[in-house]
């Protein structure tokens, strides 16, 4: 699956397939499906209750990680996540995170009935 967003006036294209997955374990070291599944906590917060113990545990460089993966997965030529992030003056998460699920969902689908 890809999807082209904007990101501070440039456009971005985000894949995601099947060697995402190890393409995020091969820069960063740690398990792509691990790694989503602690952003689960979100899911717990509530801004009523002023949990905000839940945010505290979440790994904010998760998301930036997740969306270079997808950019790269994409465009083989961007550089590391550093160089490539130092490319932006601002990087509204927001504005991007719902792209980002629609691929997390692609990622976790089965064409099986």
């Amino acid at each position: 699956m890809e999807k082209t967003i904007e990101i501070d006036g440039k456009p971005v294209r985000l894949r995601s397939n099947a060697a995402t997955p190890i393409r995020y374990k091969t820069q960063f070291g740690r398990d792509f499906f691990s790694d989503i599944l602690k952003m689960n906590a979100l899911t717990k917060f509530d801004e009523k209750k002023e949990n905000y113990e839940v945010l505290e545990k979440l790994d904010m460089t998760v998301f930036y990680n997740l969306i270079w993966v997808y950019a790269k997965t994409a465009d083989p030529s961007i550089p590391e996540p550093i160089q490539w992030l130092d490319g932006f003056d601002k990087f509204p998460l927001e504005e991007v995170m719902e792209t980002v699920q629609e691929l997390l969902v692609h990622q976790f689908k089965t064409k099986k009935k």
